[in-house]
């Protein structure tokens, strides 16, 4: 993306929205985690803001918060040991809340373990997985079209 003004004509303040937007889109965030701390102070710098943190199990009404979650890295590897899904280009190609693992799987285990919209093959989905757990991948049908 540039780092310039958008376009000409465009106001200060969708220059602005859009800046904010480049800082926050890259941020792998969920409910709970390292993630919504950082997009938390980042829009502190935008609007006045009280955070509050309430730890993990606590009921609230008729939700319990769930454990926190933070991801540093995830992928899938085919034999040649080539990356056919990273987590480093799109932080969407994780299940939220994914177990980790660190294996080798069957096709079959990798595909049970795996999100995908058949509708919209060049979608990735966003998947979560915050009371049960489990791993898994979400991504594009295409992902794997070469």
């Amino acid at each position: 993306m540039q780092s310039g003004p958008l376009a000409e004509g465009v106001s200060d303040t969708s220059q602005e929205m859009f800046q904010l937007i480049r800082k926050l889109y890259p941020i792998c965030r969920s409910i709970t985690g390292d993630g919504v701390r950082e997009t938390l102070k980042i829009l502190q710098e935008y609007i006045p803001l009280t955070i509050h943190e309430i730890p993990s199990g606590t009921e609230v009404f008729d939700w319990t918060i769930p454990k926190e979650w933070n991801i540093r890295d995830a992928y899938i590897k085919n034999a040649n040991g080539e990356k056919l899904v990273d987590f480093q280009k799109c932080n969407l190609h994780v299940l939220n809340y994914s177990l980790p693992i660190n294996k080798k799987v069957s096709l079959d285990e990798l595909k049970a373990h795996t999100c995908t919209l058949p509708e919209r093959s060049d979608w990735i989905p966003y998947r979560t997985s915050y009371y049960k757990e489990n791993w898994g991948f979400c991504l594009a049908i295409t992902s794997f079209r070469r």
